[in-house]
């Protein structure tokens, strides 16, 4: 009993993420992401400036995030092609889609698809500095 103890203790601090929170787990739960990119460093300036990402760097040296709760982690890949034809698509809740949007634009992103054509959903398409395509979404 005191070893399950002290594995969950140690467990759990091994697994908090950037901003020292520990995930939610549970079956089925979308819990990592690799996006790729031209550049690694440009994309996680990107992402962190739009969405508050937390750049980490693991053991071996590489370069992972923490999205803005906490809740989803991943890495970004130098040796894939951006997603530019839409199959799968995720959508990154916002607070203001409208703020968020502008943000993309300043910092090298591409608005590719306006608010309003989903309604009564709140949701865009942007296009990030290396080619990615991905979803905005905000609660109505």
């Amino acid at each position: 009993m005191f070893t399950d103890a002290i594995f969950t203790l140690v467990t759990t601090k091994i697994m908090k993420m950037a901003n020292n929170k520990v995930p939610t787990y549970g079956n089925g739960k979308i819990c990592y992401i690799e996006l790729p990119t031209r550049d690694i460093e440009e994309s996680a300036t990107f992402y962190e400036k739009i969405f508050g990402w937390m750049k980490r760097v693991r053991g071996d040296g590489s370069i992972a995030f923490d999205d803005g709760v906490g809740e989803v982690s991943g890495t970004w890949r130098t040796d894939r092609k951006p997603v530019v034809e839409l199959g799968t698509l995720i959508h990154i809740m916002v607070d203001d889609i409208e703020a968020t949007m502008m943000l993309i634009v300043e910092n090298g992103g591409h608005i590719v698809r306006q608010v309003g054509e989903d309604a009564p959903e709140i949701t865009a398409w942007f296009r990030d500095p290396t080619g990615n395509v991905l979803g905005l979404y905000q609660e109505p």
